[in-house]
């Protein structure tokens, strides 16, 4: 033990200490240093997604809150399921925004990464290849949105290291003039939402039919009921009305083909074929179930209460269309009514914008031909400057939210007219048939006051439509029927047109009486609970068919019948 001691041998172990004590805090300096690096990494939301068959959303605005919220309804049937996000902004501040108004995310994870959707390289960060389905949102805050949509669908589909199988992408276009470019850069890969011509569409069929706003939500949301592809080896050879009655649970409105054509509405006696597919409104696909009913229904179906009277179902009217506020969509409101009205119907528009609305309405001059237009300023927020043009005469009303205002200010004049609107009616005695522009969703709740059932709020709509499309790419083609005027939609007619009001029916004599005019039954609508939010303003979507119900002459039978 002796040579343990002394000055040299102390004073080697000293520098054998010194150096361990360094080498130790360099290693844990380098350690430090890395840990550091990562956690910054992280943070930045620069590391790649190793999650895979998850929703990718490309883009940022604020519809990214509603399709959020829509992705989470339909991945509840899930243990786990995924959405990620490859934003041009913080990832910290994403996923406060989202925590903020999304709190509770059920069964989904949701992934923000930091990157621009037209770099190759950021957009590999969300590994599109391990995609299910890819969103591309049009960015609010750009000049020109369309270029970046079309620049990020080429940046997957162009990408070098892109996957062999193709990819399923839905985008929105915001210009019509956009539409072909869009298209060719998609191919067959990419579906494309053209928002303002939807949103128009939907407005034009909603103002001639009071109600129909609020089975367009249901569809669209996976909150009620959805549409379903299902196909099944059991219903072949049969005709499409046994498959019909055979699923109590759903009302089926169409066929898919084996080619992959969508047909809605097809005759009762068109038999299904090996490759159908039935298209149905469900609450759930798992309540999409086939029971042979043959016999059986026949014997429930109360033939006496069905109804020989028909409303005229090809004849347009003459109509007078009351257009409050003026927007760029009022154009496309105008030349869609014109595939609904006869010669002789009538636009007036109340705006304040009085020369805009002139100058846009000398482009379709040439285009509407069946509707005179007459043009008139008036301030929508003053009842005299409304009550002077006579609402109570109109058929229909809509009310446009003005473009040159916020958010807020331009739907606050909105819920000044409509509860200006709800003074005349009373005054007049007479139930208006507005339709509303709405741009903020959550005023929609505020403006039920003016009791109006029939409310468009487009952000929200086109978000219902673009996370159905992620989900299925085959509703493209559903959709592109009923928000058409060509093809089938979807109506409301009066209920004596199919059963006797007064009477307790069961759903498989109203399901009948619509198959007799080749009509497809899907829900009815309780015209004393039009103005009842809590009811769902009186619309019932898919009601199973054993279930019975007393109706009155105001209700209405909604189905799915050639325009």
């Amino acid at each position: 033990m002796g040579g343990d001691t002394g000055f040299a041998y102390r004073s080697v172990m000293l520098l054998v200490a010194i150096a361990g004590i360094f080498i130790v805090s360099t290693l844990i300096g380098v350690l430090t240093s890395g840990f550091a690096d990562l956690i910054e990494e992280l943070r930045k939301g620069k590391t790649k997604v190793l999650e895979k068959n998850h929703t990718l959303i490309l883009g940022w605005s604020p519809k990214v809150f509603d399709i959020l919220r829509e992705l989470i309804l339909a991945n509840e049937s899930l243990a786990k399921a995924y959405v990620v996000i490859l934003a041009n902004r913080d990832k910290v501040v994403m996923e406060d925004e989202i925590r903020a108004k999304i709190p509770e995310t059920k069964t989904t994870r949701i992934i923000c990464r930091t990157g621009s959707p037209l770099e190759t390289v950021d957009v590999e960060v969300a590994s599109p290849n391990d995609a299910k389905s890819i969103i591309i949102l049009a960015p609010d805050d750009e000049p020109e949105p369309d270029v970046h949509v079309i620049k990020a669908v080429l940046a997957l589909t162009n990408h070098p290291n892109r996957r062999e199988a193709p990819f399923h992408i839905v985008a929105e276009i915001t210009d019509e003039e956009n539409v072909e470019a869009a298209l060719m850069v998609g191919g067959t890969e990419a579906c494309f939402i053209f928002a303002d011509d939807l949103i128009s569409r939907i407005t034009a069929q909603t103002c001639r039919q009071s109600g129909l706003s609020v089975v367009y939500s249901e569809l669209l949301s996976y909150e009620g009921n959805e549409i379903y592809f299902r196909e099944d080896s059991q219903w072949v050879g049969l005709t499409f009305k046994d498959v019909s009655f055979g699923h109590e649970k759903c009302a089926l409105i169409g066929i898919q083909q084996k080619d992959g054509k969508v047909v809605l509405s097809p005759s009762p006696e068109r038999v299904l074929e090996a490759g159908d597919s039935i298209i149905a409104v469900a609450q759930d696909d798992s309540l999409i179930h086939y029971k042979s009913q043959k016999g059986v229904v026949e014997a429930q179906i109360q033939t006496e209460l069905i109804s020989a009277e028909t409303t005229p179902r090809n004849v347009a009217p003459t109509e007078r269309t009351l257009i409050i506020g003026w927007n760029h969509k009022g154009l496309k409101i105008i030349k869609e009514l014109e595939n609904y009205v006869s010669q002789g119907s009538e636009i007036v528009i109340l705006s304040e914008a009085e020369h805009k609305a002139e100058h846009d309405v000398k482009s379709i001059q040439n285009v509407v031909q069946k509707q005179s237009i007459a043009i008139f300023e008036a301030n929508i927020t003053k009842r005299s400057d409304l009550q002077a043009h006579k609402p109570e005469t109109f058929d229909h009303i809509v009310v446009l939210a003005n473009e040159q205002d916020g958010v807020q200010e331009a739907d606050a004049k909105t819920l000044i007219a409509l509860l200006h609107l709800r003074g005349i009616a009373e005054q007049a005695q007479k139930d208006f048939a507005i339709v509303s522009e709405m741009r903020d969703i959550r005023n929609k709740y505020l403006a039920e006051i003016a009791k109006i059932d029939d409310f468009i709020v487009g952000a929200n709509m086109i978000s219902l439509i673009l996370t159905q499309l992620s989900e299925s790419k085959h509703l493209q083609q559903v959709f592109d029927n009923l928000f058409t005027a060509e093809g089938s939609e979807i109506y409301l007619y009066p209920v004596t047109d199919y059963v006797k009001p007064g009477v307790e029916v069961n759903f498989y004599t109203v399901a009948e009486a619509a198959l007799r005019k080749g009509e497809m039954f899907i829900g009815y609508k309780v015209g004393a609970l039009a103005n009842k939010s809590a009811q769902n303003y009186g619309v019932v979507i898919n009601p199973p068919k054993s279930d019975k119900f007393t109706f009155s002459p105001e209700d209405s039978i909604i189905v799915v019948a050639e325009s």
